[in-house]
């Protein structure tokens, strides 16, 4: 059975009021009063509904977070950074996973709309813009995270990825690469794109120097691991002689096929690097190179936003981090 506000103001004989002040405001009533109602709680075992109690005042105290694939350690640490930001503001986060789906995006949407959260932080599908203006006109701001804002509708947080993939292949043609293949897809996803397009910024500059596309059907180890096996079974020299991954699942994926699964060596064989510099790259068989996003520093960057928009509905900010290579064993120079 389910204990109501009106059993306790019933068992302590006071008025419903008087139990709401007691929970919200104690010092609004005399202490013998006090002592009575909570007696009351005691006894009865009554536990105070928070979320329909926010819900009346019109905002939880939740912010609804979506991210691509939460299976991608990088998008774990996003949450992580989220997390801790809300916890600093008395905020918690509740976590959706879209899975590259605009279907399961929008149901997420749905629930935090329903739940009146206080804000949403999200890595885009697709173009959700018009659904976001919703969202905000009833009062629910967003940010966009791991993506940039085309323009100045929404503050975002992102990392400059165009930067990042013309880091990791100038990396690779400085190790004295040539013959280099871009692991990546879909196409469509705007991460990706940016990478690539660095990639191709990269390989312009150096006439000697080509550059060939692997598209994937996602961004996981299996596909890596099959783009691997297919680069694996070329003839020699037919192969590239370095592999720049769209994300370090992809990159473990194609060092297993190349290493566990056959017997190409990395790096003397094919050098390879891939893109978030996740907790596995370090422990991979043979250490991965990586360009390191600030993970938690973006999810703890997109509470602050939505935060500071919550105060001041006009407030917009675009931030851009910029990546940084980190070197092992994968890329040793020949």
């Amino acid at each position: 059975m389910t204990i109501s506000v009106k059993d306790v103001a019933a068992l302590a004989q006071v008025s419903v009021g008087t139990v709401s002040n007691v929970l919200n405001r104690p010092d609004k009533v005399a202490p013998a009063t006090v002592e009575r109602v909570q007696a009351a709680i005691d006894e009865l075992g009554f536990v105070r509904n928070d979320a329909a109690r926010q819900l009346r005042a019109g905002r939880s105290r939740s912010i609804g977070l979506v991210v691509l694939d939460v299976r991608n350690p990088f998008f774990t640490d996003v949450a992580r950074g989220a997390e801790r930001a809300a916890a600093a503001n008395d905020l918690s986060i509740l976590l959706g996973n879209s899975d590259d789906d605009p279907a399961r995006e929008s149901g997420y949407l749905d629930l935090f709309e329903q739940q009146r959260v206080h804000g949403v932080l999200i890595t885009p599908v697709d173009d959700v813009s018009a659904r976001l203006e919703g969202l905000r006109a009833r009062g629910i701001p967003a940010v966009l995270v791991d993506r940039p804002s085309d323009g100045s509708d929404f503050s975002s947080v992102s990392v400059d990825d165009v930067s990042g993939g013309y880091l990791a292949v100038s990396h690779l043609i400085d190790t004295g690469r040539r013959r280099i293949a871009f692991v990546g897809g879909p196409a469509a996803v705007r991460q990706v794109a940016d990478r690539l397009e660095g990639a191709r910024r990269a390989v312009a500059e150096h006439p000697d120097a080509s550059l060939e596309v692997v598209e994937t059907t996602a961004l996981t180890v299996l596909e890596g691991r099959a783009a691997g096996g297919r680069l694996r079974d070329r003839a020699p020299g037919s192969r590239p002689d370095a592999v720049f991954a769209a994300n370090d699942l992809l990159a473990v994926g194609v060092l297993q096929a190349l290493v566990m699964l056959g017997s190409v060596a990395v790096p003397d064989d094919i050098a390879i690097i891939g893109y978030d510099d996740i907790d596995f790259s370090a422990a991979a068989v043979v250490p991965l190179s990586s360009i390191r996003q600030p993970s938690e520093l973006i999810g703890r960057r997109a509470v602050e936003l939505l935060l500071a928009e919550v105060e001041n509905a006009a407030e917009r900010e675009q931030v851009v981090f910029q990546p940084e290579l980190v070197v092992r064993d994968s890329t040793r120079p020949r």
